[in-house]
């Protein structure tokens, strides 16, 4: 299974300063994928308009079934950053990987290959989002508030969730391609699933690579310490496992970059992202180890209390 066509036809569709929440949704229904919905958020900096699509299993709680769903966020400050840069930028690779699962899952579904459980896919589209100073190099933020975003992220239906962003702005992870994070659930930063490192390394054909995040990374951005992007964020809107899905570089790549789209590192994120749908909804793939993490909670606390009380304070 190859996703280049669909990563390609995304690129095409997206890299045009008029794209926007209804364009996308135009081209994804005319291949056969119906169930989008938009929302439109504005601030004073600009707009993005957030997308939801659901691809329906087949026992998917979507027609009444019980098996698991996935969600699959694009993770991004914006697609790009007109009118400084032209074109797509670095940042925009969320949007790519999650449209093109999307897209690929939909395609399959109508040839008749239909994976057992639903699959939500969210992302923005903001074609003009503003740059974000940042150490080492620049990053791109939402012209809106990037907790308001997280809101329409996560839907309460997913039962685990792959958060899809660009990681190429760090000195920490320096590989070609892409790499996965440890789980998070809850506050707590646990153990790297067995079960996605052989989605890994089954879909690149090389050994796993992991980015290494820390407590910092999971906090508010309205905490004021150093992340190395928003990867993680979206765990702050749910109690179900996320895990980070990093598009990565072996030199520090500006989120403001443009012409930094590597088309072999979105082809095969995007080819892990479906592959996990297919595996995790058919119960085939677990996120974290129950018993454990059970067990971390009985001997040291609930940790979502201790992250969301904060963020209750600073915001």
């Amino acid at each position: 299974m190859s996703c280049l066509k669909q990563v390609m036809e995304i690129i095409d569709l997206l890299d045009d300063p008029k794209v926007d929440g209804e364009s996308v949704k135009a081209f994804l229904q005319e291949r056969g994928i119906r169930e989008i919905e938009i929302n439109t958020l504005e601030s004073e900096d600009g707009k993005t308009d957030m997308l939801k699509i659901i691809i329906p299993g087949k026992h998917g709680k979507w027609k009444g079934g019980n098996a698991s769903t996935l969600g699959i966020v694009g993770r991004l400050g914006g697609i790009g950053v007109r009118p400084k840069y032209l074109g797509l930028v670095s940042d925009a690779d969320g949007a790519i990987v999650a449209l093109s699962s999307a897209l690929k899952i939909g395609e399959m579904r109508n040839r008749g290959d239909v994976i057992e459980g639903d699959v939500i896919i969210t992302t923005h589209i903001s074609p003009s989002s503003p740059i974000l100073p940042h150490k080492p190099v620049p990053f791109v933020t939402p012209p809106v508030d990037i907790m308001e975003i997280s809101q329409y992220e996560v839907d309460p239906a997913m039962d685990a969730v792959l958060s899809v962003d660009a990681t190429k702005g760090n000195r920490v992870i320096k590989s070609q391609g892409f790499a996965i994070t440890p789980t998070v659930k809850n506050g707590w930063i646990l153990k790297v699933s067995e079960d996605l490192i052989n989605i890994y390394e089954r879909v690149v054909g090389d050994v796993v690579s992991v980015v290494p995040i820390t407590m910092q990374d999971i906090t508010s951005f309205e905490s004021g310490v150093y992340h190395i992007n928003s990867i993680m964020l979206p765990w702050l809107a749910t109690e179900s496992p996320v895990v980070g899905v990093a598009t990565t570089a072996r030199v520090p790549v500006p989120g403001c970059g443009t012409g930094s789209n590597y088309i072999n590192a979105l082809e095969a994120a995007t080819r892990f992202c479906v592959e996990v749908a297919k595996e995790f909804t058919s119960g085939n793939c677990m996120f974290y180890d129950e018993e454990e993490y059970t067990k971390l909670v009985k001997l040291y606390g609930d940790m979502a209390r201790v992250f969301r009380r904060r963020l209750d304070t600073d915001t």
